[in-house]
């Protein structure tokens, strides 16, 4: 289902009226709407085209077709400062979390559903934790992420895995006598199989990719090319499934070069890298075979981080007018993309952007 398809004009009419900068917003949704002109592109490169509309907001895409979009920036009022929207699903349910990590400012999860407005941010906290984020959900009612009983100055907190079931919580930790300390464990999405993915941190600082079926609670291991059980190579993070079993991530190539890849269910694994860029990251993959991620150009106190999709080797680059980063986190088949980018003011607002 199109996640447009829950906006209806009544709804729309109700958050196309006056335009607020996302400090003064109090309902927590600011909705910008524009056309986008799609032109093509391959792996060599990209063009550049602009979505204009509220907040100087922009989108550079490439695509083979023509369409228009509809951004929304998406804030729990909560904490207009900090919002990470991570993952969607077919229903337009996204998955994401407030508050920056820093001390006295803890992570807290939600699952957010159309309309957007402030009542329908719903809580998603482990129970008893001082830190939760969601990471991704399924069409089935699954949630997953990470979670911790910690909230240090270093920022430097224990963290674990977790999957929810119709608010039943269940822990997920790779088992692993080699944990990083503090332990570093997060499931990071989820398919319609109920098989979640994500990564542990060992001992030496290397992250290990897995998967993790929920209902037959056993895990595998997500490798990078010419590793074993054994010899488990590249450090490498799984952080999204699709319902064909592919998993979407990110390994290091080289001590030096990240690159993204994405692993078919066949075995075969394609590496994903953005032209002339030092590091390229995927974070989720639908049914359509549609990899989203972010890509960064340059290094130290000049890198600059921009978003992308990317589908039959065709890359497609995003960036929010204005924004200093733009991550895109999340895509379900419908094409619906979720995220979070940093405004002029230093904020973190997420974004859902609607085909």
């Amino acid at each position: 289902m199109k996640l447009a398809d829950h906006l209806t004009p009544r709804s729309l009419s109700a958050r196309t009226g006056p335009r607020f900068g996302a400090a003064a917003l109090v309902s927590g949704v600011l909705v910008a709407s524009a056309a986008l002109a799609l032109a093509g592109c391959s792996s060599a490169g990209h063009d550049t085209v602009a979505l204009a509309g509220n907040n100087s907001t922009s989108m550079q895409m490439s695509s083979s077709l023509a369409d228009s979009y509809q951004v929304l920036t998406l804030n729990d009022h909560r904490d207009l400062t900090f919002n990470q929207l991570l993952g969607i699903n077919n229903e337009g349910a996204i998955a994401g979390y407030f508050g920056s990590g820093a001390a006295g400012h803890p992570n807290k999860g939600y699952v957010l559903r159309a309309p957007f407005a402030q009542a329908d941010f719903g809580n998603e906290n482990f129970p008893h934790s001082v830190q939760t984020q969601v990471t991704g959900l399924n069409d089935r009612g699954v949630t997953v992420g990470f979670w911790s009983g910690q909230n240090t100055a270093s920022m430097s907190n224990a963290n674990y895995g977790f999957y929810s079931v119709n608010g039943r919580f269940v822990k997920v930790d790779f088992p692993t006598g080699t944990p990083a300390n503090p332990p570093v464990d997060q499931l990071l999405g989820v398919n319609d199989l109920d098989v979640a993915v994500g990564f542990f941190t060992n001992a030496s600082g290397i992250n290990r990719g897995y998967e993790y079926n929920i209902n037959t609670r056993k895990f595998s291991r997500v490798l990078p090319p010419g590793a074993n059980n054994t010899e488990l190579g590249a450090s490498l993070t799984a952080a999204g499934i699709n319902n064909f079993g592919d998993v979407a991530g990110f390994y290091n190539k080289t001590s030096s070069l990240v690159d993204a890849f994405l692993k078919l269910h066949s075995g075969r694994f394609i590496t994903i890298a953005y032209p002339g860029a030092s590091m390229t990251q995927a974070f989720g993959v639908n049914d359509g075979g549609e990899v989203v991620g972010t890509y960064t150009v340059g290094s130290g106190n000049s890198a600059v981080t921009h978003g992308f999709t990317w589908l039959n080797g065709k890359f497609a680059s995003v960036d929010i007018g204005g924004a200093s980063s733009t991550t895109i986190n999340g895509v379900n088949d419908e094409g619906d993309v979720v995220g979070f980018y940093t405004d002029a003011k230093g904020n973190t607002d997420g974004f859902v952007a609607l085909p």
